[in-house]
C-alpha cells in the first residue's frame, strides 16, 4: 500500500501555502513539513524593513498562530534538513538519516543569502536572509553613530540601508551598479532612487569589494574597514553583505533527472519530475504567457506557486493514487492540472517610498519611464520585450492607478498600446 504522504521541503511563505492547500483541497494522509530552520514559519519582508527597525517583534512575523498550525494536522520537522531525493522511489532523505517514502514532494526551500570569502569568520560582517541573521544585525545597531557599509545595491541593501539612516547611522551603499537597483528597474528609476538616498545622507559608491581591513585575533577579529577594488577604504564597525542569493538546491543534486541550474527546473505546472513540484524562490518555471523560464524572488508569488503546485500536484496523484479511501485526495480528482501563469508582483519601502512593480522587469529590451513629480518621488516605467509589454513599476502612485497600470501587462500586449495606456493612466 502507498504510504500516503505528501512531504513539503521548506517551511516558510511558499511551504505553508503549499500546506494548507494540499489540505484544503483534500488531502488526509500524512502531511510532512521540513523546515531547516528551528522557528515556525514567518515572514521575511519585514526582516529588512520593521524588524530591522525595531518597530515589530519576532512574534509579529509568524505566518499562522500555534493553533492554527495545530489544525493542520502535520508532522513538521522544524529544525531538520533535506539531504537528497531520489525521484525514482520518491523518498525524501533528511539529515537524521531518517528516509521518508513519499506519494509526492513539493520542494519549497527557496535560496541562500550569498557572502563574500573574505568575511569568513570576521566580527561585525552580516547577510540578512532568516530571522536569526536580521536579529544579530538589529542587536549590532542598537544604539546610535555606527559607521554601515552595505555592499550590493540591490533591494534588499537598499531597503537595509534605508532603515540604518533613519536610525541615525553613518551609512555608505556599495554597489557594482552605477545606480541602486539598476538592475531590476533600469537607470531612470535608478536616478530617482538615487537622489532619495542621497538626499537622506546615504553615501553611494560604485565599485567592487576589495577585501576588508580587522583589528583582533582569531575568533575577535572585528571588521574595521572595507577596502574597494580602486584603493578606497571606508571606515566600517559594521558590513551588510546583500550581494544577491543563490537557490537552495544543493540537497537535490544526487538526482540526475533534475536539472537544479539557477533553481529547480519545473514545466508550466511547477513539476520537476513525475511526483516532484516546486514553488517560490526556489523554482525556475515555464512561464506559457512570457514565453520563457522564470525563477521569481518575491513573496506574493511564494503564496501562489505555492498553492498551485499543490493543487496540481493532488491532481496529478487523483491519477495515479489506487482509490483505497486512505488518504487520496478526492476532492482533487477530475481537476486538470492548470498553468502557473502569474502576474508577478513585488513591492518595496524605503523611506516614505512605496515602490510596486508588476510583470517582469528584468531582461527588457526597452523602457519608457515617467517622472511625474520629481520633487515627491513620484513616477511609472514600463519595460517590454520582443515588442510586447511585459512589466510596470510605480512609485508613490495611489491604489487606483497602480491596479490601472497592472491591467496593461496582465495579458500580453504591444509594446506602443501599453505606452499609450500609461500615458492615460497617470495624465
Amino acid at each position: 500500500m502507498s504510504p500516503r504522504r505528501i512531504a513539503v521541503v521548506g517551511a516558510s511563505a511558499a511551504g505553508l501555502a503549499a500546506a494548507e492547500a494540499l489540505r484544503r483541497f483534500g488531502w488526509t494522509g500524512t502531511l510532512t513539513l521540513v523546515g531547516d530552520e528551528p522557528h515556525p514559519p514567518y515572514d521575511r519582508p519585514p526582516l529588512s524593513k520593521q524588524l530591522l527597525q525595531g518597530a515589530w517583534e519576532p512574534d509579529k512575523l509568524h505566518l499562522r498562530a500555534a493553533d492554527q498550525l495545530d489544525a493542520l494536522g502535520l508532522d513538521l520537522r522544524l529544525g531538520t534538513r533535506a539531504t537528497g531525493l531520489d525521484t525514482a522511489s520518491r523518498t525524501l532523505t533528511l539529515d537524521s538519516g531518517e528516509r521518508l517514502a513519499c506519494d509526492g514532494v513539493i520542494v519549497a526551500t527557496g535560496v541562500a543569502a550569498r557572502t563574500l570569502p573574505e568575511a569568513a569568520g570576521l566580527g561585525g560582517v552580516h547577510t540578512l536572509r532568516t530571522l536569526d541573521d536580521a536579529l544579530a544585525l538589529k542587536e549590532r545597531l542598537s544604539g546610535t553613530g555606527h559607521r554601515l557599509v552595505v555592499v550590493g545595491n540591490g533591494v534588499l541593501g537598499c531597503e537595509a540601508a534605508a532603515v540604518a539612516r533613519e536610525l541615525g547611522h553613518e551609512v555608505t551603499l556599495v554597489g557594482r551598479e552605477p545606480l541602486p537597483m539598476a538592475r531590476t528597474v533600469g537607470a531612470e528609476i535608478g536616478e530617482l532612487l538615487a537622489a532619495e538616498h542621497r538626499a537622506r545622507g546615504v553615501r553611494l559608491r560604485t565599485a567592487a569589494v576589495g577585501g576588508f581591513d580587522a583589528d583582533g585575533d582569531g575568533p575577535a577579529r572585528h571588521v574595521t574597514a572595507v577596502r574597494l577594488a580602486d584603493g578606497t577604504r571606508l571606515p566600517a564597525d559594521t558590513v551588510l553583505v546583500a550581494i544577491g542569493s543563490e537557490p537552495a538546491v544543493g540537497w537535490l543534486r544526487g538526482d540526475p533527472a533534475l536539472d537544479t541550474t539557477d533553481g529547480l527546473r519545473c514545466d508550466a505546472y511547477c513539476a520537476a519530475a513525475p511526483g516532484v513540484y516546486a514553488a517560490g524562490d526556489v523554482a525556475r518555471w515555464q512561464h506559457p504567457v512570457h514565453g520563457r523560464e522564470l525563477r521569481v524572488e518575491h513573496r506574493t508569488n511564494a503564496t501562489e506557486q505555492g498553492m498551485a503546485a499543490a493543487r496540481n500536484l493532488l491532481a496529478e496523484l487523483a491519477e495515479t493514487l489506487p482509490d483505497d479511501g486512505d488518504g487520496v485526495p478526492a476532492p482533487a480528482a477530475g481537476r486538470e492540472r492548470r498553468p502557473f501563469t502569474p502576474v508577478p508582483y513585488f513591492w518595496s519601502d524605503q523611506y516614505a517610498l512605496k515602490i510596486q512593480a508588476y510583470g517582469v522587469l528584468t531582461g527588457a529590451d526597452r523602457t519608457e519611464a515617467t517622472v511625474v513629480d520629481p520633487e515627491a518621488r513620484k513616477a511609472v516605467a514600463l519595460y517590454g520585450y520582443g515588442g510586447q509589454a511585459t512589466g510596470v513599476l510605480a512609485i508613490g502612485l495611489p491604489p487606483r492607478q497602480v491596479r490601472s497600470l497592472r491591467a496593461l501587462i496582465a495579458t500580453p500586449t504591444p509594446w506602443e498600446e501599453a505606452c499609450e495606456g500609461v500615458r492615460a493612466a497617470v495624465a
